[in-house]
This record gives structure tokens, sequence and C-alpha cells, in this order.
């Protein structure tokens, strides 16, 4: 009997240094993932001063946590409940590899909407879950099954995002396995937990809202954003979430969401690549005291519209500001274009342009490149007609440098950290701003390294 209590003790001291040392091994992971994180986030010189105060939008409750998707001891996994009632519009990168996440999105928001019933969005960072064949899909549903199960919501109410490393398979386990404590901790109040969850490299958690008077009744707007790399149109790598409080029917929402696209999060670029994972979801919950509004060309229609096209655009340049490497932000403005896809091009052109970029980031007034971008990019263009400025400053007219053109004057304008690039064509009445960053070493040292 005494045999059999010390061999009990003895295998019980063993669980115990066992348990402690898995518990050491496990901090220790956790501390270096934290190290390599704050390694890799240095944060960008454009970052605002703090994420904002967002309203909080009544029908909307959000949970964080970490499930070790890619690394141990950071949260990587948001929950967000929508109340009955919610409608839902989304749209989504065009890539022709777009993750799984994606095309089931895609599918659930093409048929019409029982809004009567709750929906919910969950989103994972570390893994994209693209160009992971059948079991990109098996993942998505293990994972929208298990919180439609928790919540009691329709599977087919439940959206989901991933963003991370692509060609890896999803350890949706992981995900499934801290559903319950995400579903015990949801919380109105928070978006900023959420808004940190789903950052991959980015430097600092994007968020803006606004509020307008509508008719009997105040409307909020709050979102979030998370984007850094691999940025540019259709949509710019990013995951985006937007909520309302305004009554407004799935239909509805969808087309002023659709209409809002290409002038915001289609207008900006970091590196000119286009992701497999790009989502922006709008969620309306109908809580507001204010009329409903179902007409976008009716006053609440068009009031509302403005507010969200501010939201999404202040999410879209603070997407911009960082850009992987980023110290500077640039405006691109096109006028004088004959048509918009000529504006387009043209914009495109310049944004893109690692030799435009590599100047930015020099400081160097180097405004030939701005001529170079002009003729490569396609569209219509007399040498003669064209107009170059850098800020205030006319730099190129009548296809020859100005004469006023002062090069040290251009050099100091080159220092700002937020920049306005200007090309007027001279040829019609259309135009196009596009947004973009700098081209630095330290983009290289960020892909170079990304997968580790």
């Amino acid at each position: 009997m005494a045999k059999d209590k010390k061999k009990k003790k003895k295998n019980k001291d063993k669980d115990q240094k066992k348990a402690r040392k898995s518990m050491k091994i496990k901090k220790i992971e956790a501390e270096m993932a934290e190290i390599k994180t704050a390694a890799a986030r240095h944060v960008s010189p454009l970052a605002p001063a703090r994420f904002p105060d967002l309203p909080v939008i009544d029908g909307v409750e959000f949970a964080s946590t970490s499930a070790g998707v890619k690394y141990q001891g950071r949260t990587d996994v948001t929950l967000m409940r929508l109340a009955p009632g919610s409608s839902l519009a989304g749209v989504f990168t065009r890539s022709a590899t777009r993750a799984a996440s994606v095309l089931d999105c895609q599918a659930k928001l093409a048929g019409a909407q029982n809004t009567e019933r709750g929906a919910a969005i969950v989103v994972n960072s570390g893994n994209a879950n693209a160009f992971t064949g059948a079991l990109g899909q098996r993942a998505v549903d293990d994972v929208t099954g298990a919180v439609a199960k928790k919540l009691g919501v329709p599977a087919e109410r439940v959206l989901s995002s991933s963003t991370g490393v692509i060609g890896e398979p999803l350890p949706a386990e992981r995900i499934t396995a801290v559903i319950d404590q995400l579903a015990g901790a949801l919380d109105p109040a928070g978006v900023s937990g959420a808004a940190h969850a789903i950052m991959t490299t980015d430097t600092f958690a994007k968020g803006a809202s606004a509020e307008i008077k509508g008719e009997g009744g105040t409307i909020r707007i709050a979102g979030f954003a998370k984007g850094s790399g691999m940025v540019a149109p259709d949509m710019a790598t990013m995951l985006v979430y937007i909520f309302t409080d305004a009554k407004i029917a799935p239909e509805l929402l969808q087309q002023m969401l659709a209409g809002l696209v290409d002038n915001t999060f289609n207008s900006i670029t970091v590196d000119s690549d286009t992701s497999t994972s790009d989502a922006l979801i709008l969620a309306a919950t109908g809580r507001s005291d204010a009329a409903p509004i179902t007409n976008a060309d009716s006053a609440a229609g068009r009031v509302f519209t403005e507010s969200l096209a501010s939201v999404m655009l202040d999410l879209a340049k603070q997407v911009v500001r960082d850009g992987e490497g980023a110290t500077k932000f640039v405006e691109v403005r096109v006028t004088g274009a004959e048509t918009a896809q000529d504006a387009r091009l043209v914009a495109s052109a310049i944004a893109n342009s690692p030799l435009v970029k590599t100047a930015i980031a020099g400081e160097d007034a180097n405004w030939g490149r701005i001529v170079m971008a002009v003729g490569k990019s396609g569209a219509r263009a007399d040498r003669d007609k064209l107009t170059i400025r850098f800020g205030d400053m006319v730099l190129a007219r009548d296809g020859w440098r100005d004469p006023d053109y002062d090069e040290t004057k251009a050099s100091i304008y080159m220092k700002r950290q937020d920049l306005v690039i200007s090309v007027d064509l001279g040829l019609g009445p259309v135009a196009q701003t596009m947004w973009t960053c700098d081209l630095t070493h330290r983009y290289i040292d960020i892909n170079a390294d990304y997968r580790s």
C-alpha cells in the first residue's frame, strides 16, 4: 500500500514537472512571438496618435482572443455578433485565386437575406486560407458552423474572413476551440480589441466613424480595417468591417456600398499587388430611432451615403499611411483627361511606379519620372499640353520645364510627409485621384521575412 502511494506521488510529481516544463515552453514561445511582433511593427511615422474613440453601434458586439493560428500569445481571432434585423452587404477581391472565405461570403450574400434572424462575422489573422483546395471550404464550414451553433444563428448568416500566409491549411480546430470563450466575452464596446486582432503586418489599428441626424434620431457609423501590404485596387489587400444602426434593407445597402468602392478602397495602392482575401463587409442593425432609409436619392439617403463614403475614405487612407515601410503619404491628382479610363490609367501608372515611389522615398524632386509614368500609362496624352505640379509649384508645362521652376524649393517640398502630385493632361473634363506611399528598403525587409 505504502509502495503504491509512493508510486502515485512519484507519477504525480513527474506529471507536475512535465506540466511546469510545458507551461515554461509556452511562456517562452509567447514571449518570443511578442518580441518578433514588436520588432516587425515599427509604428509607421504616418500613423495617427491613437486608435479613435468609436461610437457604440446598437446591435453589434465584439470579442477577441488568442487561438494560436500562427503565433502563440498573440490575439488573432475576433467574433462579431449582429442582432436580429441586421442587413448585410459586401464587396470582395476580384482575384482569380480568391480565398475560401471570400468565395463563401460571396455565395452567402448572393441570395435573399432573412433578416429576422441574427448574424455573425468571425475573422482570423495569421493564415489566409487561400489556395488550400477543398480543405479550405471545409475549414470555413467548420468555423462558421461552430459559430452558428453557439450563437443560435443560421449558418448562412455567418460570414468569415481570413488573412495571412497563402497556401497553408487553416488550423480550424484552433479557432473552433475558442468559440465558447469568444461567445462569453461579447461586448458592444469591444471594437478596439477586434481592430487589433485582425492585424498582420499592420503597425497600427485603423478606425473611423461618423454621426448624422436622421429623421427622428441620430444615425451612427463606425468601422475598422486592416491593411499594409499587397495593396492595390480590386480591392487593395485588406479586411474592412463597417457597422451602422441605420434602418436600410439589404438590397439598398449593397447598392450604396458598391457605388462607393471605386473612389475609396479601389483608389489606393501600396505595391500594385491585389490580394486573394480582400473583403469589405457592411452591416446595418436597424436599431437607430431615425426613420428608415428607403431611397439612395432621397435627402436622408444622400446624407447617409456621404457619411458612409467619408468613413470608407478615412479607412482607405489609413491603410496607405500604414503601407509597409512607408514614410510618405502621396495624393496623385489627375485632371484634364478625355475619359475616366484614361484618368485612372495615368493616376495608377504614377501611383504604382517603383521609380516614382523610390524617388519620393529619397526626397528627390524627379518630375521626369512623372513624365515617364504618364507616357507608359496607355492613356492619350499630349506632351505640349501637360502640366505637372508638386503641391502648388508648377514644375513643367507646355512640353518643357517651367521657366520659374526652382529645384531648391521643390527639394524642400519633398521633405514633407504628406505630398500632392498633380498632372493636368489638358485634353478633357475628367479627373481621378489616387492615394499611395513611397517605397523604402523596409518594404523589402518585411516581405523577405513574411512567412517566418
